[in-house]
């Protein structure tokens, strides 16, 4: 059993709503990497019980007796998939035996999963299973399938309440964004970034004041992770949405024009400004990049390309911010204000008081 062995689903199974913890997942998407594409039926795969419990990294003196609670709880376990009018009561595990005097765990997935784990042609995704190992959020888990699956896109926008579903998300607590927010995307976008192959970031959509939608800026963690990265395998690919392609091409074309790091939605922010004229972009980086003095890059960028800064004439070398006819302002300031960070409304919502950054 290895960490590199690949993990391959149907996005009709990984789209599905259903809750499980870190190491029910886990337990499923090892049994899921144990499948071999030439595979016609699940079979039955025996693993050391202590190397299965070193990969599942249960610790402390009672993980022998915790692994046959936690099977125990997963057996049980059912969610539902939608086929057409039909819906299909599904389970994840089709059989589990532990003989303890070899110290061997079968384990077998269950027969309904075949159509979504088998034999698979179309709209997949696989991924080394060890992306998600060493997650520690059950959210961050679910995400990372998901938006693995929409990688090809580059960006997709899911509603709250889908979102919150397929995820497992169904705690009282999360009936607050703010706390969606912080416990499930920000936890989920620095576990991502760091252990995984991809990361993300993502812009709130509202209705009225309200939070009703969030569209994700997924890309290739390929610096951080290259011994992770799996391409994900999908006849999707081949009919993408052009806009959104087109799109995600733009603003890696934006970033690509900086040397310094700028997030997604700083790129989309300076695309949109430009009215996405990458020549008026590389025309005002030229000139912001030869400033003595530029507090804020982006927030210069954006001012020079609504300013219609040119470069002074009769100099070889830009001298400085104070070489342009320009009102005075905080650039950090104005970052905040372009990028929807420096306004907070109290609101109420489920009738408790929360504080909710108003994004533009």
């Amino acid at each position: 059993m290895e960490k590199d062995y690949i993990v391959t689903k149907s996005n009709r199974l990984i789209t599905c709503n259903y809750d499980l913890t870190v190491l029910e997942q886990k337990i499923i998407l090892t049994l899921a990497s144990m499948v071999q594409p030439q595979d016609t039926e699940f079979k039955e795969y025996e693993f050391k019980i202590k190397d299965f419990i070193n990969l599942l990294g249960l610790q402390g003196q009672s993980k022998y007796t915790e692994l046959p609670k936690i099977t125990r709880e997963l057996k049980k376990k059912v969610f539902d998939i939608t086929e057409g009018t039909d819906t299909i009561q599904v389970s994840w595990l089709g059989g589990v035996r532990y003989k303890h005097k070899e110290g061997i765990l079968i384990l077998q997935l269950e027969k309904n999963l075949k159509p979504y784990m088998l034999e698979l042609n179309t709209l997949y995704t696989s991924y080394k299973l060890q992306n998600i190992l060493n997650l520690k959020s059950k959210y961050s888990i679910r995400l990372y399938e998901i938006l693995k699956s929409n990688l090809f896109k580059g960006q997709i926008t899911i509603e709250l309440e889908e979102l919150k579903n397929m995820t497992g998300a169904k705690e009282k607590a999360y009936s607050i964004y703010n706390n969606v927010k912080s416990k499930v995307l920000m936890q989920a976008q620095k576990e991502l970034s760091s252990k995984t192959d991809i990361s993300f970031e993502f812009e709130e959509i509202k209705t009225g004041r309200k939070v009703t939608s969030l569209k994700f800026y997924i890309s290739t963690n390929k610096t951080k992770n290259m011994a992770n990265e799996e391409a994900c395998t999908t006849l999707e690919c081949k009919s993408t949405n052009k806009e959104e392609k087109s799109s995600t091409e733009l603003i890696n074309k934006v970033k690509n024009i900086f040397k310094e790091n700028i997030t997604v939605l700083e790129a989309k922010f300076i695309l949109d400004t430009a009215k996405s004229d990458i020549n008026i972009i590389k025309e005002k980086y030229d000139i912001v990049s030869q400033m003595k003095k530029v507090d804020s890059v982006v927030a210069t960028m954006i001012d020079a390309i609504r300013k219609d800064y040119q470069a002074p004439k009769g100099k070889e070398k830009v001298g400085s911010f104070n070489d342009y006819d320009q009102r005075n302002y905080d650039l950090n300031d104005l970052e905040r204000k372009l990028l929807g960070w420096d306004k907070e409304e109290k609101i109420k919502e489920t009738g408790e008081e929360f504080q909710q950054l108003s994004v533009k």
